[in-house]
């Protein structure tokens, strides 16, 4: 690898920076990469721009070393071909920004993210009405580059057939990706870690997707603002990766159709030495336009029940389960009892809450998303939470509820719903990227809150839509009911699906047991893994609508649930603490006067040393849930302890295999 030019080692004054980027950029457009450099405000990582009568280009440094070289970026119409040759530079812009602003719900309260940006107007030599902007935005932690087309081109719309955004990465690194079996896919599967040069060519990869580096240095690539477009994968090339995206629906030519001017996506690539940076970064929603709903005081997250999980279990007290009243009440009393914030109406039997004259929840000719089945109450549920200070939440297949979602919404709104999940998407083309947008802009007038399953991954939207709590796109404990999910899977995770945000994972399994006693089953499935394991799941994971998915009488007297009680699912601050990625991490996250932390391990029993630097100065109380002795053998078995620590002190513990940590920890 070649060495970025000194000046971009050493040279972290804006003004010498862009000096260089116009002076090269316009006046010497032929030149090498190396002359064109953009740096990050902390200098560490670089961008150069070339422009050479072929694709525009783009090159990638971190602390000094070229980690993308010489990547083409062009876009493809029907209408007049690729936007790639014969271009010229017709001006240029630069700046430095800063984005500041807080969240509703995320992993820290308050974000401030520094960063500079250039603006390069491209025009075609060949066509001067066709043009082309290229902005990149560079960060501390990581580098986005969008393309914006202006006005002009082709008058007032644009059909795109594909965009050609390459990652020409060097050498030969460690990759680890979900490979996907087609556009059309819930995002749900096992993911695969191998050279970059073991992958097979036109292999498609879901994002992120997860590159490491020898040095070390990591990668995350993925996209942000993800809005009247189609979703993007990777594809592997001879030496690359290339954009790939979702055609929309019947047809496999046209990606995109808009108006102009229009833009795609950022496309985005997290970077850093440790792979703390791409967890803890705040890129993907700083890359987002601001709010939209202008009284967010309704939008709370929180903790929900899921009895479609446990299999519907109900107690003795419950006479006649069923889809009723009486069933819902006894989970909207365990709410109550336990400080659980929302009930989820679901289905029983097999058949969904509401009428449907389909099967296998998916929608019939008369599926109606506005008519309970007989004997099912959705207003004297939703008045019984009420007053049990419990929110009621909805099941819905996005196909039935899409051609009533007016009705819909104003009758969730008038019964005093507090949130949906939609599910079965399994689709990231421009039509359905625009649907879900439609759903979120539309359930916000109604102060509904939305659960996306069956989707694509997140893209930071939440940030302009917080009424977005979670996402699924991810193989989650569901997957008990007929398969299995491992402690390595879930080792994987936080270093893949969860850097794009929000991940909703139905947390909760309190049936432990060891990988050779595990049996799949529909009803009261197990999870492979500690209890502390399951338990330290609620602050690895970042999901602002965790899930309490196991059944009442499994939780209640039980060791370790007053901690899944306690456990806030938004953050104001999130440090990971250490982490191998499929070993074994530790994240500690802080809620007002509170830290929380989580630690988990994969099949591997190991110690792992947890310091508090994190703490203010004082003195502080943890309150520590570890695996025991037995874990290994019985694995919901678990040592509790109240500890004094100060933010000098470090403790070293003991996981077993599959095991995990969870701590709360206050000022004394």
């Amino acid at each position: 690898m070649a060495l970025v030019p000194e000046y971009c080692q050493k040279n972290s004054d804006m003004k010498v920076i862009l000096f260089i980027a116009i002076f090269s950029t316009i006046v010497c457009t032929g030149c090498d990469p190396e002359q064109s450099i953009l740096a990050s405000p902390d200098g560490k990582i670089s961008i150069a721009f070339q422009l050479d009568g072929q694709s525009p280009k783009y090159s990638v440094s971190f602390n000094g070393f070229w980690i993308i070289r010489d990547s083409e970026l062009s876009l493809e119409f029907a209408e007049e071909g690729a936007i790639r040759e014969n271009l010229k530079l017709s001006g240029s812009e630069f700046r430095d920004g800063k984005e500041s602003y807080s969240l509703v719900a995320g992993k820290t309260d308050t974000v401030n993210d520094p960063y500079r940006e250039a603006i390069f107007h491209l025009r075609d030599n060949s066509s001067p009405d066709r043009r082309i902007d290229l902005i990149f935005r560079i960060f501390n932690d990581g580098i986005a580059i969008r393309y914006e087309l202006p006005s002009g081109l082709n008058d007032d719309s644009v059909s795109i057939t594909d965009e050609r955004t390459l990652f020409r990465i060097q050498g030969n690194p460690k990759i680890t990706a979900l490979f996907l079996p087609s556009f059309n896919t819930s995002h749900e599967g096992e993911y695969h870690t191998l050279p970059m040069s073991m992958i097979k060519e036109d292999t498609l990869m879901d994002m992120p997707v997860l590159v490491e580096f020898d040095g070390p240095v990591f990668m995350s690539i993925t996209e942000a603002a993800l809005r009247n477009y189609s979703g993007m994968s990777l594809a592997k090339g001879n030496d690359y990766l290339i954009s790939r995206l979702s055609p929309l629906p019947c047809q496999d030519k046209i990606k995109v159709k808009a108006g102009l001017p229009h833009h795609t996506p950022w496309r985005v690539m997290l970077i850093g030495d440790q792979i703390r940076t791409l967890i803890e970064s705040n890129i993907l929603t700083s890359l987002n336009d601001p709010c939209r709903i202008e009284d967010i005081s309704w939008i709370k997250p929180g903790k929900t029940t899921w009895p479609w999980w446990n299999g519907n279990i109900v107690g003795e007290s419950v006479k006649n389960p069923g889809n009723n009243f009486e069933t819902n009440k006894y989970y909207i009393d365990f709410c109550a009892r336990n400080g659980i914030e929302y009930h989820s109406v679901v289905e029983y039997g097999g058949h969904e809450w509401y009428m449907n004259d389909g099967h296998d929840f998916q929608p019939g000719l008369h599926a109606d998303v506005t008519t309970p089945v007989p004997g099912l109450d959705i207003q004297q549920i939703c008045d019984y939470g009420s007053q049990k200070g419990v929110g009621i939440r909805l099941w819905v297949h996005w196909a039935a509820l899409y051609p009533k979602l007016d009705e819909a919404f104003a009758l969730y709104e008038k019964w005093g719903i507090k949130g949906l999940m939609v599910d079965f998407m399994d689709r990231d083309d421009q039509e359905m990227v625009n649907i879900q947008e439609e759903i979120l802009v539309k359930t916000a007038r109604h102060k509904l809150h939305i659960q996306f399953h069956g989707s694509h991954k997140p893209t930071g939207l939440s940030r302009t839509f917080p009424n977005e709590l979670t996402r699924e796109g991810v193989m989650n404990y569901e997957y008990n009911k007929w398969g299995r999910v491992t402690p390595d899977h879930d080792l994987i995770i936080p270093f893949t699906r969860m850097v794009a945000g929000s991940t909703d994972y139905h947390l909760g399994g309190f049936r432990a047991t060891t990988p050779d006693s595990f049996q799949a089953q529909y009803i009261r499935p197990q999870v492979i893994g500690t209890r502390c394991h399951m338990m330290a799941m609620y602050v690895v994971l970042e999901n602002y609508l965790n899930m309490v998915a196991d059944y009442p009488a499994v939780y209640e007297g039980t060791a370790g649930f007053e901690f899944i009680t306690d456990v806030p699912t938004t953050w104001d601050e999130t440090r990971v603490l250490e982490a191998n990625v499929g070993k074994f991490i530790s994240i500690a996250r802080k809620k007002g006067n509170e830290w929380y932390v989580g630690a988990i391990a994969n099949h591997e029993s190991r110690s792992l040393l947890i310091p508090f630097g994190f703490l203010d100065e004082g003195n502080f109380e943890a309150e520590i849930y570890r695996d025991s002795d037995k874990s290994g053998i019985d694995p919901n078995a678990l040592q509790k302890q109240i500890l004094p620590v100060t933010e000098n002190d470090s403790l070293e513990f003991a996981l077993a295999p599959g095991g995990g940590l969870a701590m709360k920890i206050i000022r004394k």
